[in-house]
């Protein structure tokens, strides 16, 4: 099979198109030929050595964390779908190539109305997202929450999470572009955050409250003021550090606004995690694809061959959602 592969790390030229052996499935696994695949922060970072030289996340070497796919072949202890069915999921690497091995309870169903590409763009953002919005934030209706990043795929899916769920959102994105296409989605207040201060919009929307949660990504910059934008009781659910690590903490405002911090990430979680995270999700919200409550949003599509042109664009700023492998 065709799959990419990095010898050394480095910048996106380091990927390489090469034949490799299809992967020996085990006794949970299924087979998928892989139609389309994610692209995703956590592979850049691979490439470039952050988790180390040649990580190994159980599935594979090959890079790649969620594909769209056909069964190819099943497991004799896989159950719930035979050879032909369409399937998504998160997978351990292996997402980079034409095959990909998974255990099978990680699967969801891909709803007739999507297209494989579609359904790339879907697992481990809306996973992710409903983590931490609704399982770790504990949003409710008639919350309020702040959502950075939101024309990326996490805050892209978090916003249409909170809107189907009867949430409000403030949302943060650059360009009355991107601020158009997320506001769309249902986002109701988008915030320009090169101009615009995101606490004082987020005091002005909600009368002086502030907001029950904050999905953050950039990290050490924005936490004194995420912390100030929320709400008494409110938890700030921090997914990444892209703005740095660094910060000082008000531990006063924490303590008298009974405040939560709550980090998560997804791939050091363990694998019993990461199938009840799936579970969550598929179980709740999958039909929601199919009435078109939810849908996937993809900014590009490169063929396999051109994953390093994939790793430079997800590398600029100034996209819209996601972007996807195509295998066909």
């Amino acid at each position: 099979m065709k799959a990419i592969v990095f010898d050394g790390t480095g910048g996106p030229d380091v990927l390489r198109l090469v034949d490799e052996p299809i992967p020996v499935i085990r006794p949970h696994d299924l087979l998928v030929r892989v139609h389309a695949a994610g692209v995703n922060r956590a592979d850049i970072l691979q490439r470039m050595g952050v988790y180390g030289d040649r990580p190994d996340y159980g599935d594979s070497l090959v890079p790649g964390l969620e594909i769209a796919g056909e069964v190819a072949k099943i497991g004799p202890q896989a159950e719930g779908y035979k050879v032909g069915d369409r399937v998504m999921a998160i997978v351990g690497g292996g997402g980079y190539g034409d095959y990909a091995r998974l255990d099978s309870r990680m699967c969801m169903a891909i709803p007739e109305s999507l297209t494989y590409v579609q359904a790339a763009a879907i697992p481990e953002v809306f996973v992710t997202a409903h983590e931490a919005l609704i399982h770790l934030g504990e949003l409710k209706r008639g919350d309020w929450v702040l959502i950075h990043a939101a024309a990326g795929g996490v805050g892209s899916a978090a916003v249409q999470l909170a809107h189907a769920m009867g949430a409000k959102s403030v949302f943060t994105a650059s360009g009355e572009d991107r601020i158009a296409g997320v506001s769309a989605l249902g986002g109701n207040l988008g915030i320009d955050y090169r101009k615009q201060d995101f606490q004082a919009a987020v005091m002005q929307a909600t009368q002086g409250r502030g907001v029950d949660v904050v999905i953050d990504f950039i990290g050490g910059p924005y936490l004194d003021r995420n912390l100030r934008a929320l709400a008494p009781g409110g938890r700030l659910i921090q997914e990444g550090v892209l703005g740095g690590s660094e910060a000082i903490l008000p531990i006063d405002l924490l303590l008298y606004r009974y405040l939560r911090i709550i980090g998560t990430v997804m791939k050091s979680r363990s694998f019993e995690e990461k199938l009840a995270m799936t579970v969550r999700f598929r179980e709740r919200w999958l039909p929601a694809f199919e009435t078109g409550v939810l849908h996937p949003v993809v900014d590009h599509v490169f063929p396999l061959a051109q994953a390093a042109d994939a790793h430079r664009a997800m590398e600029v700023s100034g996209k819209f959602g996601r972007i996807i492998l195509s295998m066909d």
